[in-house]
């Protein structure tokens, strides 16, 4: 039987009919990627300082690494789960990944120049593991958390200003000395009592520079060289303990005097004559 011409070229275009498939997470991400290169003119991956990725309905994201220069980087609403894709991006400085399904951020702590990190709107649930994550950002100031199952915590402010003492905004508000003092009182109650102790009577200020804080050493003796009552002493202790008990002995003494009454003759002894004719002797106490 003779096939008619138009069978004919049913047939053919049946045959040679071309099935798409669908793209990997990955191609996504490498397409948002490269349209995105395009649309900033970018022709060298050393000429990247910033790059627009949000909004992308992105699952995963490819390896970073290769733009050495990269310092905004922006991820927020997108479907993210986790952050593997920044390994050496060392010059980072901000970073947006709020909105988001993140629930670990693992490989956070090999970015040392990130500024600013959004993380709100997200699923990180263990705070322990986020703050140990966070630990070697010495540059980081501003950090949001919020909307995480995580911020359920009881004293979850305080715990993390505790953790991260150099941050200074923290879920769009300014981290306060008020905060401060209290995260130490409750966190670290030997720094908060060398703090009250050297205050003796006065106010003193208790600020406390998170830089620099103290350093718990074993207590050592007094110098040597230290003479009592010397106001001009300026030797310089190691441990603040030694420096309040130092102080403490420097203080003018007080003599108080009294009459020593077990010296003095009861009616009964002056009638009796048991205690004779001695007289009563006088009590001194000094006080420092």
């Amino acid at each position: 039987m003779a096939w008619a011409p138009d069978h004919l070229a049913r047939a053919f275009r049946h045959s040679t009919r071309v099935v798409s498939v669908p793209e990997t997470a990955l191609e996504t991400s490498l397409r948002a990627v490269e349209d995105q290169l395009k649309i900033c003119g970018h022709k060298r991956d050393a000429d990247v300082f910033e790059l627009f990725l949000s909004q992308k309905e992105l699952t995963e994201v490819i390896d970073l690494s290769r733009f050495k220069k990269l310092k905004y980087l922006w991820l927020h609403h997108n479907k993210l789960h986790g952050i593997t894709f920044l390994t050496r991006n060392y010059c980072l400085t901000e970073l947006y990944l709020n909105n988001n399904a993140i629930f670990e951020i693992e490989g956070l702590h090999s970015l040392p120049s990130l500024h600013i990190l959004l993380l709100h709107h997200n699923e990180l649930t263990d705070i322990d593991a986020t703050v140990k994550e966070l630990k070697g950002m010495l540059n980081l100031k501003s950090l949001s958390l919020y909307q995480n199952p995580l911020c359920q915590y009881n004293l979850y402010r305080l715990y993390i200003i505790y953790h991260l003492p150099g941050v200074e905004l923290l879920d769009r508000n300014q981290v306060t000395e008020k905060e401060r003092r209290s995260m130490i009182t409750i966190f670290n109650h030997k720094k908060a009592h060398i703090v009250q102790s050297i205050a003796f009577r006065g106010k003193v200020d208790a600020f406390w520079n998170p830089r620099s804080p103290f350093k718990q050493k074993p207590a050592q003796r007094i110098p040597p060289d230290f003479s009592f009552a010397n106001n001009v002493d300026k030797t310089v202790f190691d441990d603040p303990e030694d420096a309040v008990f130092v102080r403490s002995m420097k203080r003018s003494a007080m003599a108080i005097t009294s009459l020593n009454w077990d010296t003095v003759p009861t009616r009964e002894e002056k009638y009796l004559d048991e205690k004779g004719t001695e007289s009563a002797q006088m009590l001194t106490i000094t006080l420092r």
